[in-house]
């Protein structure tokens, strides 16, 4: 929870602040524009929320904040953030929020397929929090986990064991040392299953490999590009 009497000058007086734990991940910039920015190394709130809409979307940066970083002077409910996650990205694809300090904030995304496609597949791993994973059931559960890196693996293992789901990493990620059911190798795109195809990448550092993943569940103009799933 962030702490008022860490709250950083930077901050405009109101209701919203970040406090001096931000490790600027960036994800409340990228969620509430209109009211996060980077001041230099951490962000803050250059402007107060001033509609219904941009309440909102404050309230689901405060939740998603991997660090509990930004806080409200009244202690306002997050209620509403909670609800919107996982919060719908184009065709089945869901961004999943809650982010965690120890994969530096990175995203993470549910895939919704039906039974007959094979199940929900999560890329990558948000935070392990009872709300979300609740949801997750709600919506169908984790057929499959897919870890693009280990660097955004988070808590892969609690959400493994509750959705009883094999995990599928590359080898030069450390994925045998980390007990993932399904360890893949080589840099030839390969297909998981009938929607399912990874496209490895080789990485800024030896050994390291990123993957796109494309699927018949969405849209062709919809691609992962580095730690986010975008629109091209």
């Amino acid at each position: 929870m962030a702490q008022t009497d860490q709250r950083l000058p930077q901050n405009v007086e109101g209701e919203f602040f970040v406090d001096s734990t931000c490790i600027d991940c960036d994800t409340c910039r990228q969620i509430a524009p209109a009211s996060f920015r980077d001041h230099g190394g951490q962000s803050s709130v250059y402007r107060q929320p001033q509609n219904p809409g941009e309440l909102h979307r404050a309230l689901m940066a405060l939740v998603a904040c991997p660090t509990a970083s930004i806080g409200t002077a009244s202690r306002r409910s997050a209620r509403p953030g909670v609800e919107a996650f996982p919060l719908h990205v184009v065709d089945e694809v869901y961004f999943c929020g809650f982010t965690s300090e120890s994969s530096f904030g990175a995203w993470s995304y549910l895939i919704v397929r039906s039974p007959d496609q094979g199940g929900n597949v999560l890329v990558d791993s948000p935070r392990f929090t009872t709300p979300l994973v609740k949801r997750i059931e709600q919506m169908g559960g984790v057929s499959l986990m897919f870890l693009s890196h280990r660097d955004d693996i988070a808590d892969h293992a609690k959400f493994a064991a509750h959705f009883h789901c094999p995990r599928v990493m590359h080898e030069g990620d450390g994925a045998t040392a980390r007990g993932v059911e399904r360890v893949i190798s080589g840099v030839d795109p390969m297909q998981i299953d009938d929607d399912l195809l990874l496209v490895p990448r080789l990485g800024t550092r030896a050994a390291i490999r990123f993957f796109s993943i494309a699927t018949r569940c969405y849209s062709p103009a919809t691609t992962w590009r580095g730690r986010r799933c975008v629109k091209r």
